[in-house]
């Protein structure tokens, strides 16, 4: 994740589903209806502010580093908690990682 303490200004959770099943391999594009990647979504952020992870003193490059496993473990304990669902690491690792570019794709449109 790039400089922001938080989530940017521009960030549109329609938007950034529409990235992330843009950004999901063929075989998980229909795998996950919209309700489920606005959960998942409310859920990283939860887990960002929750975690203290945007509280870290960014590197020299301006990034901080975030565990992407902890996320995802993050997603699935909560998912199975709010009964949800059950999902696999690999599917819900490449939704974590299609928001993380869709907020990496909005630090390149803000320079």
């Amino acid at each position: 994740m790039g400089q922001e303490e938080d989530l940017s200004f521009d960030y549109d959770d329609e938007k950034a589903i529409e990235y992330i099943k843009n950004y999901l391999p063929q075989e998980l594009k229909e795998k996950f209806s919209d309700d489920e990647l606005h959960y998942f979504l409310d859920l990283i952020s939860e887990y960002y502010f929750e975690s203290g992870d945007l509280e870290q003193e960014p590197d020299e490059d301006g990034f901080i580093d975030i565990d992407l496993g902890l996320v995802v473990d993050y997603i699935i304990k909560e998912a199975k908690k709010d009964e949800m669902g059950e999902f696999e690491p690999d599917d819900i690792l490449f939704v974590v990682q299609g928001e993380m570019e869709y907020e990496n794709f909005l630090d390149g449109e803000e320079e």
